[in-house]
């Protein structure tokens, strides 16, 4: 169980604060229409359309809380960790009246699937049962998540939408009409497992911890070794802001070595990171685009011992993508996890 009042994120805090002042490349994106079509995952007039109805819900006070420049500092960096605080940039839902927050919902409704929409609310939830455990009581919400916008949303040119707080970060960039890119994404999770209280039962990350620990349970003791790169548990994510393409270096266990199941396992999990809270239509091509390297080359690199409720860590590493998940704490409650895609971090494919 998570204790009340504990802290048991014990991370490099100047690292992390600091990291989002990295540059990815090119803050600016050119406007080829080659180069836009070659980068499109999906068109972006849905997203489009509910981004302008949010902003015109919004008094001039709050819009301008919720806007950034395109590109800038706040752009690149991304953070959904405890450190540098709870509140993160944008406008909040916790200050946002009844109209606005529909339209607040609205937006969302259209960014994710409907089941990536319910574990956008599960993570936020989270918040309200650790302030109930006296945790972070009066600096948790389930409120406490930030709505903001970057540049100007309109047919041409860039922008982007980002939705983050405390263990979630969802971001999406948009040029010249089509939805470019869509990550870094993260769900994280504490307490992952909810054990008492009028939300018992609730397991935000079932998935992404049953399918990878059924992966490496049914792999052979020699594929086990091969797979397991680390006798301790990854204790969170090394994929951070910044940091986003720096590794990228395959380690563990390569696809092409599992049988057809377990295959089947692997890209059920990869498609939990990055296709399931997705819309449809979005969904498809990011299937489409995770399948197009080399599937054979897909590393599953594993930490730790592989026993329930104990700390763990894994990461899936293509020729396009990482994917990360590590345990904060001993008992796999406190679990960080980050979908990258390589070729387009934050809409720069540099």
């Amino acid at each position: 169980m998570v204790k009340p009042n504990s802290d048991p994120t014990k991370l490099d805090r100047r690292r992390l604060l600091l990291s989002g002042t990295a540059l990815l490349g090119a803050a600016s994106l050119p406007h080829s229409p080659a180069r836009a079509a070659a980068d499109a995952l999906a068109p972006a007039a849905d997203l489009l359309a509910s981004t302008r109805k949010f902003l015109a819900a919004l008094d001039p006070d709050k819009r301008k809380a919720a806007s950034f420049a395109w590109g800038g500092s706040e752009w690149r960096s991304w953070n959904y960790f405890g450190v540098g605080g709870y509140i993160k940039p944008g406008l909040r839902l916790e200050q946002m009246n009844g109209a606005e927050k529909a339209a607040a919902w609205d937006l969302l409704a259209t960014a994710l699937s409907p089941a990536g929409l319910r574990k956008a609310k599960n993570v936020m939830l989270l918040q309200d049962v650790l302030a109930a455990m006296g945790n972070g009581t009066g600096q948790r919400s389930s409120e406490r998540f930030s709505f903001s916008v970057f540049g100007q949303p309109a047919q041409t040119g860039a922008w982007g939408f980002r939705l983050e707080g405390h263990h979630l970060t969802q971001s999406i960039a948009v040029r010249d009409g089509s939805i470019v890119a869509v990550s870094p994404s993260s769900f994280s999770a504490l307490p992952n497992r909810v054990t008492a209280g009028p939300h018992a039962g609730l397991n935000t990350l079932q998935e992404e911890e049953a399918l990878a620990r059924r992966l490496v349970g049914d792999l052979s003791p020699a594929l086990q070794a091969k797979a397991r790169v680390s006798e301790s548990a990854l204790r969170n994510i090394v994929s951070y802001a910044g940091r986003e393409r720096a590794n990228a270096q395959k380690a563990g266990l390569a696809a092409a070595a599992l049988s057809s199941a377990q295959r089947d396992l692997l890209w059920q999990l990869i498609e939990v990171y990055a296709v399931e809270h997705f819309p449809a239509a979005l969904s498809d091509v990011q299937r489409a685009r995770l399948r197009a390297g080399d599937r054979e080359a897909v590393h599953f690199a594993w930490h730790g011992p592989n026993t329930p409720e104990k700390a763990f860590g894994y990461r899936v590493i293509g020729d396009g993508f990482v994917i990360e998940l590590g345990s904060v704490d001993p008992e796999a409650q406190h679990l960080h996890t980050i979908y990258n895609d390589l070729g387009n971090v934050l809409g720069t494919s540099g």
